[in-house]
């Protein structure tokens, strides 16, 4: 089942990986009392993902911020190694954009925003989709059709607050 607006994101553990070591983000714990962004996307390295995905919250940091948001989460179904590597060959966190991998897809599965496209090499990973969580309801959802990068971007979620 597909999370929509209104549902309390499920309990889930993400891993975040920073000078070399890897810990557990229990994601319940991190949203409790927030206001939180969170944006999945196929995998970190990949054309548009890099290109216009996640610069466009890193661009859009300051304007979600003036909005209330106290975070901004990406996650991508990668080891939290490869998250590490793209967030030191972007800049995503100095710029403001939290990397968190999902190396099992477990939160991703239980949000229904998982797909497989065989043929390009991509295995149990993310829709491209944008939220927003209040104390980890969601608030405002924003869903892309594959291969787009329209609804789920920084500057059309950012115009739904």
């Amino acid at each position: 089942m597909t999370i929509s607006v209104g549902a309390k994101l499920p309990e889930a553990t993400l891993l975040h990986r920073a000078e070399g070591n890897v810990s557990p983000v229990p994601l319940g714990e991190r949203l409790k009392g927030r206001k939180v962004v969170i944006f999945g996307l196929p995998g970190a390295f990949t054309d548009t993902c890099s290109t216009i995905h996640l610069p466009s919250f890193m661009r859009t940091r300051e304007k979600f911020a003036a909005k209330g948001v106290d975070e901004i989460i990406c996650v991508s179904v990668n080891d939290p190694w490869v998250m590490e590597a793209w967030d030191h060959a972007t800049g995503a966190g100095k710029a403001g954009v939290t990397l968190l991998a999902d190396a099992s897809a477990n939160f991703t599965r239980a949000i229904g925003m998982d797909f497989s496209a065989d043929v390009v090499g991509l295995l149990s990973r993310s829709k491209r989709y944008a939220l927003v969580a209040e104390d980890g309801v969601v608030t405002v959802l924003n869903i892309d059709a594959p291969g787009a990068c329209e609804f789920s971007a920084g500057d059309a979620l950012l115009d739904k607050l």
